[in-house]
């Protein structure tokens, strides 16, 4: 799969961990892949934790699964508001029914989580929510990055370059 080619969306809320948006969304972008920010409205404006703030491209209520290669949900406090909303859980279903790449770090992994698709999976995330992990089926390992199949998780933002690498890799097949 040529870069050229390749669409990601990542999903934003409010209190999103700026690190773990905005790196992987420039490493994406300089590595030659579209990135669509997606929030639950198109336009607004979403902070993060430390006061970054970056625009949802498109909203996620009306994102479709078939318009992307893959999913990325970063950490910090918003993967707790999007594990709520309907629309995210299809979303996540349906790149993990069509195993396309889907992203996770930190406490990302709650979105995950909440579309029940970890049963069985290796996984990391950061260790505040290993207990959520396991319960939900996962098999958890403290790596700073972990690749099974076609979904990547990462621990916390130290780890951004493993993860990173990582979820290229799945990405473009390298």
């Amino acid at each position: 799969m040529s870069a050229k080619t390749v669409k990601v969306l990542q999903l934003i809320d409010h209190d999103f961990e700026d690190l773990e948006l905005w790196y992987p969304v420039l490493r994406l972008r300089e590595a030659g892949v579209e990135v669509h920010l997606a929030g639950e409205k198109s336009q607004e404006t979403y902070i993060g934790k430390y006061g970054v703030p970056a625009i949802a491209d498109c909203s996620f209520l009306q994102a479709v699964s078939t318009d992307y290669d893959a999913l990325l949900v970063p950490g910090g406090w918003a993967p707790d508001k999007l594990r709520r909303y309907p629309a995210i859980l299809k979303l996540v279903q349906e790149f993990n029914a069509s195993e396309k790449p889907i992203g996770q770090i930190c406490h990302a992994g709650w979105v995950l989580i909440s579309a029940k698709i970890l049963t069985g999976r290796k996984v990391t995330s950061t260790p505040g929510i290993r207990d959520d992990m396991e319960n939900s089926g996962a098999i958890w390992l403290d790596e700073p990055a972990v690749i099974d199949g076609h979904i990547v998780s990462s621990r916390r933002p130290p780890d951004l370059p493993q993860y990173m690498q990582a979820f290229l890799k799945v990405l473009l097949g390298k």
